[in-house]
């Protein structure tokens, strides 16, 4: 095969480090985005904190796509190591370029009266743990425990078989336990609280809480025993056959499902940090309604005052006062050029953040002001990306940054970004709602109906329609489904 050569023309892009830096950062909240700042400071010796204040505004807002005269620049090229110029570096009364102010000078009292909340908690693990210290058992009996404790999960449970513990034991610590052994411990840790950890499933933990509560009468008795002998037949809610089976009317019945539905099915869940649903919020932008005025703020308080070092400076203006300058004056230079120019460039991706943040939510607050206004989910509008992309003249990727990990709080509640970006529906009017709008309606709707007989997904479609919305019964499934709201037999309820 003969060799050739072609000419091709492509069109490709290319991002430059600081639109790479740009994008990850408009990705942290701003629960993290301290922590991000710490990790700059702490590699770059350039970069310090300010306790000075100065009134420099955000410089125009560039798209993280955008190119910039402005880019990185190549790395220590000869021609540049031999003809170092400092000028700009040096040059007095550069320190407003430097210098810049993340606080809200709108609410500025409200910037030393916000404090992050956190919680410092222990584990599950922790807990188990701590339980395990206060048993007298000895070393062999402890390790296989420990062992045991080990394999709980978040939620509480054992999910590992005993031999495969049997295995581990084995192996990693090369003890020989039977199952008779390991089972004995996992009964005396199923003992420790919460009540139901260490369980192997759904049925054992709800036994082992209910255990604990035998004393308080007849209804913990009758729960124990359809747990233990009508299990499937109470997650299916086939009432009725349990009602056969131990002769048994309603009021009864209700009473004993009144004990089960207080149990919980995850008893880790609500250990320190592993319940991932109640740890805190921290708000990227907060909605003030003044005399029916909205008005946006940002979140700063984990954003300290950035400048370039003085010390840096001075350095520089040394060497540039200086006569002689040999090699290792020069290398040196030449790594403080380069720390300084991170440093500018880190404080200008800082800007851009806070300034491409504001625009964005700014555009969701107006094209969702009747929401802001009154909390009211109907009357929440059709809205994608594109929209605000649109209006905003950012990239699609770009509003998807800012929407996917940052929560605003409103008078009515925090919200994730995420909330207000819905598909359209079609009413009979022809007008375009949100989807959000009819989920609302639709939750409504499961929420008021009866619960001894509820609502089929039919019902729930010929409801809507006679509210003039054109959906389908299998569209309302979905949506039904979205909500987490189990069918219709399975919110039957006495």
């Amino acid at each position: 095969m003969a060799l050739g050569q072609s000419l091709q023309q492509k069109l490709l892009q290319k991002l430059s480090p600081q639109q790479i830096q740009l994008m990850k950062l408009l990705q942290v909240p701003t629960a993290n985005l301290e922590e991000r700042i710490k990790e700059e400071l702490e590699e770059n010796p350039a970069l310090e904190q300010s306790d000075e204040t100065s009134d420099d505004s955000f410089d125009e807002t560039r798209d993280e796509f955008e190119s910039s005269e402005d880019e990185f620049e190549t790395e220590g090229s000869e021609e540049e190591y031999d003809n170092i110029d400092i000028s700009e570096y040096v040059a007095e009364g550069d320190d407003d370029i430097a210098d810049y102010r993340l606080r809200d000078d709108n609410y500025p009292e409200m910037d030393d009266k916000q404090v992050t909340p956190f919680k410092i908690e222990s584990t599950l693990h922790d807990m188990l743990a701590d339980q395990l210290g206060m048993l007298t058992l000895d070393d062999r009996r402890r390790k296989i425990a420990e062992q045991i404790v080990g394999s709980i999960d978040d939620d509480g449970y054992l999910r590992r078989e005993t031999t495969s513990i049997q295995d581990d034991l084995a192996f990693r610590q090369n003890i020989e336990a039977s199952e008779e052994e390991i089972e004995e411990l996992i009964s005396l840790i199923q003992q420790f609280d919460p009540a139901g950890v260490a369980a192997r499933n759904l049925q054992e933990c709800l036994l082992l809480q209910l255990e604990r509560k035998k004393h308080e009468g007849s209804a913990v008795q009758g729960a124990i025993e359809i747990l233990t002998n009508y299990f499937d037949e109470f997650t299916k809610k086939h009432y009725d056959k349990i009602q056969r089976g131990l002769n048994i009317d309603d009021e009864e019945l209700k009473q004993i499902i009144q004990q089960i539905i207080r149990l919980s099915p995850k008893p880790g869940g609500n250990v320190g940090e592993v319940n991932k649903a109640e740890s805190y919020v921290v708000p990227d932008f907060f909605i003030y309604n003044t005399g029916g005025k909205l008005e946006i703020t940002l979140n700063s308080k984990n954003a300290p005052d950035l400048r370039v070092s003085e010390g840096y400076r001075d350095m520089l203006k040394e060497y540039d006062r200086g006569t002689k300058k040999d090699k290792r004056q020069k290398e040196a230079v030449m790594f403080i050029k380069q720390k300084i120019d991170a440093a500018k460039w880190f404080i200008d991706a800082i800007k851009q953040r806070q300034q491409t943040l504001m625009m964005t939510m700014q555009t969701i607050l107006d094209y969702q002001y009747e929401f802001f206004l009154t909390g009211d989910e109907t009357t929440l509008r059709p809205m994608i990306l594109k929209d605000i992309a649109e209006r905003t003249g950012l990239d699609i990727s770009t509003v998807s940054r800012v929407a996917n990990s940052k929560f605003v709080q409103t008078e009515f509640g925090t919200y994730r970004l995420k909330f207000f970006f819905s598909e359209s529906l079609s009413t009979d009017s022809g007008e375009e709602v949100s989807t959000r709008e009819v989920k609302k309606i639709l939750s409504d709707l499961v929420a008021g109906e009866h619960k001894r007989k509820p609502l089929s997904d039919e019902r729930l479609t010929e409801l809507l329609q006679e509210k003039g919305y054109n959906i389908a019964r299998r569209t309302v499934a979905k949506y039904r489904e979205q909500l987490n709201i189990p069918v219709a037999r399975l919110r039957k309820e006495l």
